[in-house]
């Protein structure tokens, strides 16, 4: 999916306050404790409850090799401020029905608009290294924090489908879909100007 720019682990995106980068053996102990808060887990489709430090260290090392072959586009987030301090996780992912945007972060975090700045720059990342016409995300309905972050970075309610991906495959999640000619309207020739720092790094 993803060409060789973003096959190496020096890849990475910056936007005002982030470095979106390939998720580190070191970010293991953050990673494990942040992703155990079931505030956090239940909101998304792969993450396990109970989440146990094993975990974290098996997700690492899957998201790195996805990225190194190219099949999906994984990043840690962490503080331009405090580089070291790992946040929350962005990635796109393959998926039956096209590439899934899937995302979390940390409750310590929460409403400070972090998360809308890694969407957007995974959006334009994924649309500037890929052909990809759509790209989707699938949220609970009653998820009204990401759905706002969704709809400010484009993206456009489709319905309801009646079984999500993994954990929610019981349950009416909402799609929400970013359409290449939509994205084009926000992004313009070069980045948004909302991430007109924005970045990647090779």
């Amino acid at each position: 999916m993803f060409p060789d720019i973003a096959r190496d682990d020096v890849f990475r995106l910056e936007t005002r306050r982030l470095w979106l980068r390939w998720p580190r053996q070191s970010d293991a102990p953050a990673l494990s404790v942040l992703a155990s808060e079931w505030d956090v887990a239940r909101a998304t489709a792969m993450i396990p409850h109970p989440y146990r430090p094993e975990d974290a260290d098996r997700f690492i090392l899957a998201a790195r090799a996805a990225n190194a072959r190219g099949a999906a586009l994984r990043f840690g987030l962490t503080l331009k401020s405090f580089p070291r301090k790992f946040v929350g996780m962005i990635g796109v992912e393959p998926d039956e029905a096209g590439p899934r945007l899937g995302f979390w972060l940390g409750r310590p975090f929460w409403g400070s608009g972090l998360m809308s700045e890694a969407v957007e720059a995974t959006s334009d990342v994924f649309f500037r290294l890929t052909e990809g016409d759509e790209l989707a995300a699938f949220i609970l309905p009653e998820n009204a924090a990401s759905r706002a972050v969704l709809e400010k970075a484009g993206f456009v309610d489709e319905g309801r489908i009646e079984a999500g991906p993994g954990r929610h495959s019981d349950s009416p999640v909402a799609r929400l879909v970013l359409r290449r000619r939509d994205w084009q309207g926000f992004a313009g020739p070069g980045l948004r100007p909302g991430l007109a720092s924005a970045r990647a790094l090779s």
